[in-house]
């Protein structure tokens, strides 16, 4: 009897193991990562700014074929992101992820993820982001194969790029990570880490979804900068 309740207690909880991310075709779709840990793992309490100066309009239309090498794997690649809730940094690790490192400044210096809602919120588990359309159903057009590593785990402030369950479905919507999930080592890669300003990525809400169809406001990125080293 205590088996059979067991069974019934995992079918009832697997559904909701899922978080959205990007299918074969580059269009998004929801993949399997386990979004429980968002209820285990209680927000920080801090006092957020409200958001601050207009934001651009995402372009909803651009597709591209897989980038050439943008990257020198040599010199060292940060990307300072510009949010309506203040800036944050982040340091590509294009020693762990390159062609995801090489893709994500692709991207960002074309403009990509300007305007970009974060369109996935979950206090404790992550804030996930990069589809321009603000639906979960985005993609620039190509996909990335997979690049997993044992050498980091995934904690607090990690970044990971998010996929179907396609190992090589990944495009262009990431996530940072808000607490440790090691259910997500070896299954997702890491490109990246934030290295300053993890209060501002404590502070992004969602948008807000009583809007439409429409781009909606809640928490935008203004603009991407990439540095190089």
């Amino acid at each position: 009897m205590r088996r059979t309740v067991l069974a019934l207690l995992l079918l009832i909880t697997l559904p909701l193991l899922l978080l959205a991310c990007e299918d074969d075709g580059g269009e998004e779709e929801t993949a399997t990562t386990p979004a429980d840990t968002a209820a285990s793992t209680p927000a920080p309490q801090i006092e957020c700014p409200e958001p601050g100066e207009p934001v651009p309009e995402a372009d909803m239309t651009k597709q591209y074929a897989a980038p050439e090498d943008v990257i020198d794997p040599s010199k060292t690649y940060t990307a300072t992101v510009k949010t309506v809730r203040g800036d944050f940094v982040m340091n590509m690790r294009a020693d762990l992820a390159p062609q995801h490192v090489n893709s994500f400044v692709f991207l960002a210096r074309d403009g990509y993820f300007n305007g970009v809602t974060f369109h996935r919120v979950l206090p404790g588990f992550v804030a996930q982001t990069g589809d321009p359309t603000g639906s979960g159903s985005g993609g620039p057009g190509y996909t990335i194969p997979a690049e997993f590593t044992n050498k980091v785990k995934f904690e607090r402030a990690s970044v990971g790029m998010a996929r179907t369950s396609d190992p090589n479905s990944a495009g262009s919507q990431w996530f940072i990570n808000y607490a440790a999930t090691p259910s997500l080592d070896g299954q997702y890669t890491i490109f990246a880490e934030v290295t300053e300003g993890m209060e501002v990525v404590d502070c992004i809400t969602p948008r807000d979804p009583s809007t439409g169809g429409s781009l909606p406001p809640g928490d935008q990125i203004i603009s991407i900068e990439i540095t190089e080293s």
